[in-house]
């Protein structure tokens, strides 16, 4: 894939007004909030699932197959330029798909088959942190105070909502918390790998080909179609085929397009929203109880990405403005 902008390319001018830009970043906040309560509500859902019998592989089987099957229909009635890549790409998108967003999905489900949910869920949201990391020590990105603050209100945050102050964490399991880890490193590679491939392409070819991808692991480490003979109920397929659309192919495809104009940091921070938004649907909807401090890590959370969204940063290295200054370089076929 094609490298950073050089200094040079940073002090070109924006192609887009402030308030085009101003819109897009709102246009991206907005993108990963939706994504973040429609992943709430797909693992709702998820764990009545499971209740009933149908195992996380069942599930990551056919969100992984249908996802990309939705998409793969909508570009070739709407959208068939969305399919174009090029060959040099293939191995990077293969690499994406078979391995980085195989093993998110890998990592996590086997944390929480060894320790508490809650627990999994907080060493996965060390993502935005590492996301940060990253981009500040080898992509430039400006570290500023609001950025930082934002990050240790989200993380204190997640971890009042998860209740982990509940939680024995020193005396978890090891390999539990090393699966949880690594669900965390996994993430965040999804999300700066996939905010590099969109320096060249939608956001939803990035996608596209991750979730087509995804799906190959879990057919040759699982018996392939094993849904069409499982057995499963009506309502449980249509929980199946919602977790595959909507709690999928949409929100994760969202997440992309959240990248696209907001960068990573910024969009695993505000994703943080998601365990929130769980907690508020398992309170209207399953009669769970959210204690004080819960509620106060909501806050937290929500103060976090106000404050993203009042910091007035252009940022130039967005994906949205660096294909802009790509296609303007480029000469005409």
């Amino acid at each position: 894939m094609k490298r950073n902008p050089d200094e040079a390319s940073i002090r070109t001018p924006s192609l887009t007004s402030k308030s085009s830009v101003a819109a897009g970043a709102t246009k991206g906040y907005l993108c990963v909030i939706a994504a973040a309560i429609l992943w709430a509500v797909s693992g709702t859902i998820g764990k009545g699932l499971f209740a009933g019998g149908i195992t996380p592989l069942d599930v990551v089987q056919v969100r992984a197959t249908f996802g990309s099957l939705l998409l793969a229909v909508f570009f070739g009635i709407r959208s068939r330029h969305l399919f174009r890549i090029q060959p040099k790409d293939l191995g990077f998108f293969i690499f994406l798909g078979c391995v980085v967003m195989a093993l998110v999905q890998l990592t996590y489900f086997t944390a929480i088959s060894k320790i508490q949910v809650a627990a999994a869920i907080l060493l996965q949201y060390l993502a935005p942190i590492m996301v940060a990391c990253y981009s500040i020590c080898f992509w430039r990105e400006r570290l500023t105070v609001s950025k930082l603050l934002s990050l240790l209100l989200s993380f204190a945050g997640c971890y009042l909502v998860v209740g982990a102050y509940n939680l024995q964490l020193l005396q978890l399991n090891r390999a539990g918390i090393l699966w949880g880890l690594a669900s965390a490193v996994c993430y965040a590679a999804y999300a700066l790998l996939g905010e590099r491939a969109m320096h060249r392409y939608s956001p939803w070819t990035v996608l596209f080909y991750a979730l087509l991808f995804s799906a190959i692991p879990w057919y040759i480490f699982y018996p392939p179609f094993h849904y069409l003979w499982a057995g499963f109920t009506l309502p449980q397929w249509l929980g199946l085929l919602y977790i595959a659309f909507m709690g999928t192919a949409i929100p994760f495809g969202l997440y992309f397009v959240g990248i696209n104009y907001i960068r990573s940091t910024r969009a695993s921070i505000t994703a943080t929203l998601e365990p929130i938004s769980a907690g508020f649907i398992a309170y209207l909807f399953l009669g769970e109880i959210l204690e004080p401090l819960q509620i106060f890590g909501g806050v937290l959370v929500i103060a976090a990405i106000v404050l993203l969204q009042l910091q007035s940063e252009q940022d130039e290295l967005t994906p949205e403005l660096i294909r802009a200054r790509t296609a303007q370089s480029s000469p005409p076929e």
